[in-house]
């Protein structure tokens, strides 16, 4: 017995120019849909083209799917705003019903029409999305001399991009409010960071990024090894020099997902972090005032989604299915607690790595014990930071930091 395949479901680009700017493909779409879904903005702009329209609720999780499933057997037509699947609800819709149930008509997204606007090449230019995200998740992205081009919440939005650069050594970047484009009322308004507040900005705009760097700023990359003084908090934390070897021993990769287990300052996680926009971490935390630490380091490095819990290996259960096992464990605090170096291991994906550092003679034991059981990869590092010593310059030692790697294999008993 056969079931008949459920109707496509039509997903349709509008441009701030509404039904004007849709192509002839588009609006036969619209006008021949038993329902139309979409924004109060987008429906309005389509109703006397419509035979029923649905505006969606908020929030739109999870409404969207049995909203949808509400018209089964009829001919379904949603609105986008642009291209439907640049940051646009195409990609909500193909999670939930699966992308071969879509037909897409894409319009011009705004990123497009900015750098048609600029001049600017869209293949070297970056884009951040701030509609869902705190301003400072553009933080990892600034550089001197970079393009960038963000996405804006509403109104609002470019006076706190202007604040944010001027508070972090980019106040003389030059910022442009490109407002309603494509459309009849699209303009644009012109300043610099540290002297602009964007007042009386339309909500619909997208900000363009000329980016400056102050003279004598902070440099803060994307490379593992941020100084010391870049984080806040009580110091409790894995020093620039071992963090660099460290996080090259984790070796992040787009999309993966590390466990730091004693967070301290969310110094590897957040590095771990601000290696790629893709990359996620969770880190734990026994003491709450460091849990508040790591956060608030989070935020002012640009990386907020960064998720802390309580005390490890008690708080591993809280970690959602949803984010998927660990690509990558690392050890920095907690080592001698009973079992820390078991359930770590049993929690990290097969083909993940786990590395533990260690300062302590009963530590060092564990991780000697921990390579003859699982294998993998002993270091000693030995750090030396130049200091003065009245008129000259002496070498002062660091702890000397013994650190073990291993990654797990795809086929262990252990």
């Amino acid at each position: 017995m056969s079931t008949s395949s459920p109707r496509p479901i039509l997903v349709v680009g509008v441009g701030a120019d509404g039904w004007d700017g849709l192509s002839g493909t588009s609006r036969t779409a619209i006008e021949q849909a038993d329902v139309v879904f979409g924004s109060a903005r987008q429906v309005a702009g389509v109703r006397a083209h419509c035979t029923e329209t649905r505006t969606w609720p908020s929030p739109l999780l999870p409404n969207l799917r049995p909203m949808v499933d509400a018209y089964e057997g009829s001919r379904v037509c949603v609105l986008a705003s642009g291209d439907p699947m640049f940051y646009g609800i195409g990609v909500s819709l193909a999670r939930e019903f699966g992308a071969e149930r879509l037909r897409v008509h894409p319009a011009p997204s705004s990123v497009s029409l900015a750098c048609a606007r600029l001049g600017w090449a869209l293949q070297h230019t970056t884009t951040v999305s701030l509609v869902n995200s705190p301003v400072e998740t553009l933080l990892p992205e600034l550089a001197d001399g970079r393009r960038m081009l963000v996405l804006s919440r509403g109104s609002g939005t470019p006076g706190k991009i202007a604040a944010v650069l001027s508070a972090n050594g980019f106040g003389a970047s030059k910022l442009t409010v490109l407002e309603q484009l494509g459309g009849p009322a699209e303009r644009t308004i012109g300043g610099i960071a540290r002297d602009s507040t964007f007042d009386g900005i339309d909500s619909l705009n997208v900000v363009a990024l000329a980016c400056v760097r102050d003279p004598g700023s902070a440099r803060h990359t994307r490379i593992p090894g941020l100084a010391d003084s870049a984080f806040g908090g009580d110091g409790q934390m894995t020093k620039q020099e071992v963090r660099a070897l460290t996080l090259s021993a984790l070796a992040p990769a787009p999309g993966e997902l590390l466990w730091d287990i004693g967070g301290g300052s969310g110094t590897i996680a957040i590095e771990w972090m601000r290696t790629d926009a893709s990359c996620r971490a969770v880190t734990f935390e026994s003491s709450p005032n460091r849990r508040a630490q790591i956060e608030n380091n989070a935020l002012r490095l640009g990386v907020p989604s960064l998720s802390v819990f309580g005390e490890a290996p008690e708080s591993f259960t809280d970690v959602t299915a949803e984010d998927g096992l660990p690509d990558a464990v690392f050890i920095g605090g907690g080592l001698t607690s009973p079992d820390m170096l078991e359930q770590c291991w049993r929690a990290v994906r097969a083909g993940g790595r786990v590395v533990a550092n260690s300062v302590t003679a009963q530590s060092d034991s564990l991780l000697l014990s921990a390579a003859e059981r699982f294998g993998g990869e002993l270091r000693r590092f030995q750090i030396y930071r130049g200091e003065a010593l009245g008129a000259f310059t002496t070498w002062r030692p660091q702890l000397p930091v013994t650190q073990w790697s291993a990654t797990k294999p795809y086929s262990t008993k252990q």
